[in-house]
């Protein structure tokens, strides 16, 4: 019934001499509607009616991409319609009532029916602040950027009280230990542990419920322990113990996921931590009627705080500690294990574990920082040591390489030559280096680069081949310098270089000939 049938129904009614409070009922309106309609002429009804379907809406301006969403999604809502469009147009300031009116009136004139599908909860008392965080996990199938379906898990945590919550996706099963990391990330997200956490008998978490009696996954069982938290696993068929997390999990599959195209489950995450902020924990709660961000910033403070970070693949169980002595090095089982060069003085005390498949696990007490990881060997008395933890002494090779290379006309081809050269003599790298040096403080850059370019021509690599090919240039400049070159006084041999003519040969001393003489061996 549009507005103008409203008011003529209202007004025969009326005349009928039915009382205002009985046309409200009758018409399933509010009195103040009837009385707001009564008050207007027939002449004025028309006028208001003709203007409001003439009046442009807030919302006018994206009416067909809304419509594009409708029509694509049906059962699509008007709060993620809502939304779409604050992802969409961060700038965009509308309220709730006026995107929902707006579907409504959509809807209605394109002949859009709402699909739906609803869900029945039984409500609960809303528990203290800081006690009790409702976990739960959910799944939906997604379309990829290519069209094919994706299935992604995850898992949702929820306040009881100010009903603020976080959440994690994974594109696989989870496991345990995923269960475990995300409870960290959920507690930094929160800033703190609340006295209880409520979850459904799931195999990640729990073996067997024995009358009461929790059996717990080994790994979880170790995790509460370590950080001392206090469980309840509600019954099985018994969703209305933590409804909430119930809704929670319809709300992000309807509201978040629903009909969003998945790309790769790093931005899937940006994108559900960015929903919560705009919508998950922001949009103001129907039950509460509070925003949940504001509450939460009075529940946090009732939250135990956390006192340490936990490195969930060694530190969640009891560990040992171990004296950091002055060489670096820690005690175990009669050996001694490593540590990187400045753990001394860093820490006094580390953590140890070993694990099933004999391996030791040295990190932070405080942070969970692994430090170091040996193999635990046979026998005692023995130094484990990791080559990584002893000093690097192919920096100051590369920073001289460096140096070195610097002093010639084309530096990178320099480069490569030392490194070929290092490749050749890799432990007198630093003499070669330092007599190649040598040349070039004496000489300068244009017979550097001639030498240079004359050895990879002729494959030398090495530091005495570079002095020797010096030497020739420098000489074969100055035999240049005085002799011209329509008068060449020296007949070379056919076939034979002048660089070879040039060269001397190594000379030995006297003393060498003599002892080969004598029957000993040089």
């Amino acid at each position: 019934m549009d507005k103008w049938e409203m008011y003529m129904e209202i007004s025969q009614l009326i005349k009928k001499g039915f009382s205002k409070t009985k046309v409200a009922d009758k018409l399933g309106i509010s009195r103040s509607t009837v009385y707001r309609y009564l008050k207007k002429s027939p002449s004025d009804m028309s006028e208001w009616v003709d203007s409001l379907q003439t009046r442009s809406k807030k919302l006018d301006t994206y009416k067909e991409l809304i419509l594009s969403w409708l029509r694509e999604h049906p059962d699509m809502s008007a709060a993620q319609v809502e939304d779409w469009l604050k992802e969409k147009y961060e700038d965009l300031k509308v309220g709730e009532s006026t995107v929902r009116s707006y579907v409504r009136e959509l809807r209605k004139e394109y002949k859009i029916k709402k699909e739906t599908s609803p869900r029945i909860y039984e409500a609960i008392p809303d528990s203290p602040m800081g006690e009790q965080i409702q976990v739960d996990f959910g799944h939906t199938k997604q379309k990829s950027v290519d069209n094919k379906e994706v299935k992604l898990n995850f898992i949702a945590f929820v306040l009881s009280n100010s009903r603020y919550k976080y959440k994690e996706w994974l594109d696989r099963p989870f496991t345990t230990k995923d269960v475990i990391k995300a409870h960290e990330n959920a507690f930094r997200w929160f800033g703190g542990i609340p006295n209880e956490l409520v979850y459904d008998q799931d195999s990640l978490i729990v073996v067997s419920e024995n009358g009461g009696d929790l059996i717990l996954t080994q790994e979880f069982q170790q995790y509460k322990e370590s950080r001392n938290l206090t469980l309840r696993v509600c019954r099985k068929a018994d969703p209305e113990s933590k409804g909430k997390i119930e809704n929670v999990v319809g709300f992000i599959k309807h509201n978040f996921a629903k009909h969003r195209v998945f790309h790769n489950i790093d931005s899937w995450n940006e994108q559900g931590w960015e929903w919560l902020n705009r919508t998950g924990n922001y949009k103001v709660h129907h039950t509460t009627k509070k925003r949940p961000v504001e509450v939460f910033s009075l529940e946090r403070q009732h939250l135990r705080p956390v006192n340490k970070n936990l490195d969930i693949n060694y530190n969640y169980e009891n560990s040992i500690s171990r004296c950091v002595h002055k060489d670096n090095t820690i005690r175990y089982l009669s050996n001694r294990y490593s540590l990187p060069l400045g753990t001394f003085g860093k820490y006094e005390t580390v953590c140890i574990k070993e694990t099933e498949e004999k391996e030791l696990i040295i990190y932070s007490a405080e942070t969970g920082e692994i430090i170091a990881k040996h193999h635990i060997p046979d026998g005692k008395g023995l130094l484990i040591k990791d080559r990584k933890h002893s000093r690097d002494r192919t920096k100051g090779i590369d920073a001289f390489m460096d140096t070195v290379s610097q002093q010639f006309n084309d530096s990178e081809i320099a480069y490569d030559y030392l490194q070929t050269i290092k490749e050749k003599y890799p432990r007198y790298i630093r003499d070669q280096l330092q007599m190649i040096l040598k040349e070039t403080k004496v000489n300068n850059r244009d017979i550097l680069s001639a030498a240079l370019n004359e050895c990879i021509k002729r494959n030398l690599y090495g530091a005495t081949d570079f002095s020797d090919v010096v030497a020739y240039i420098i000489r074969h400049r100055q035999v240049e310098d005085t002799v011209n070159d329509t008068d060449e006084n020296v007949t070379r041999i056919k076939g034979v270089s002048g660089w070879v003519i040039e060269t001397e040969a190594q000379k030995r001393e006297i003393n060498a000939y003599t002892a080969i003489l004598e029957g000993e061996s040089v």
